[in-house]
């Protein structure tokens, strides 16, 4: 299985993509805050003016790291860290945000309902990824959601350019992939969703600079990449620019709203 970037440069969009990543409350059961989420809240978030997409990232209970070891980088997810999922909001333009705040007020509101913890990680315009790596027909059976934590002495600029010219063309030369999408991180600020009643602390060391989003026809083609020889070739591209890869099994990918329409009802 190369690795070596694909000779025709792939097709891509560049949308303006903010993740939030969302830790449900301990003190009722999981499935209570995952399937309020997915229902009223959900509705909340569709509803919001300017939206190209919305999508919910709901992330296996059990998570402790699909990424093999490699020496000098945490590959094994803190249980005290554990992402429940991640809201991926894609808007139709820089200033479609500005638009959406009196639903933002109402998400707000209801975030106490479900979250005990919330991170928005934003980016600037074109630096969410999208790649056209799936053939006519082709469908995505399973996921993986990789958060990456850029190593000390590696410049912010020096590592998008990693991630955007070396890491996701490596990627896409697998050949394995049906969904490739990637994401650089401004500075993370807790300004930017200071939400009430909800914990918004993320230490420094903590803080991720980058998510990667991969898609496999099914599950055994995503186990098989994760054990196969790609990984020990992206292993040795990611080690020196990273100090961690946090490898998540996705349970479901729902989206809500898509091309700017809110659908009667999400797709997975």
């Amino acid at each position: 299985m190369s690795t070596s970037p694909v000779a025709a440069p792939l097709e891509v969009k560049k949308p303006l993509t903010s993740s939030i990543l969302l830790w449900v409350r301990t003190d009722q059961p999981r499935q209570t805050g995952m399937d309020h989420w997915k229902g009223p809240h959900s509705g909340i978030i569709s509803a919001t003016p300017g939206l190209e997409e919305y999508r919910q990232i709901h992330l296996a209970e059990h998570n402790t790291g699909l990424w093999p070891a490699i020496d000098g980088v945490q590959t094994a997810i803190p249980a005290d860290r554990k992402i429940d999922g991640v809201a991926e909001v894609t808007f139709q333009s820089a200033l479609a945000p500005l638009k959406g705040r009196k639903q933002t007020k109402l998400a707000y509101a209801d975030e106490i309902n479900v979250f005990r913890r919330t991170l928005l990680y934003a980016g600037p315009p074109n630096s969410s990824r999208w790649y056209d790596v799936a053939g006519p027909g082709q469908t995505v059976g399973a996921r993986a959601l990789i958060y990456l934590r850029r190593r000390d002495g590696v410049g912010a600029g020096a590592f998008r350019k990693f991630v955007n010219e070396q890491l996701a063309p490596a990627l896409a030369g697998t050949g394995v992939l049906k969904e490739l999408r990637t994401q650089t991180f401004l500075p993370w600020t807790k300004k930017l969703w200071d939400t009430p009643d909800v914990a918004h602390d993320n230490p420094h060391d903590q803080h991720f600079h980058a998510s990667v989003s991969l898609g496999f026809t099914d599950t055994a083609a995503r186990d098989a990449f994760f054990t196969g020889n790609a990984i020990e070739d992206l292993s040795n591209r990611l080690a020196p620019q990273v100090s961690a890869i946090h490898a998540y099994d996705v349970a479901a990918a729902l989206t809500y709203v898509k091309n700017g329409d809110i659908l009667p009802h999400y797709e997975e």
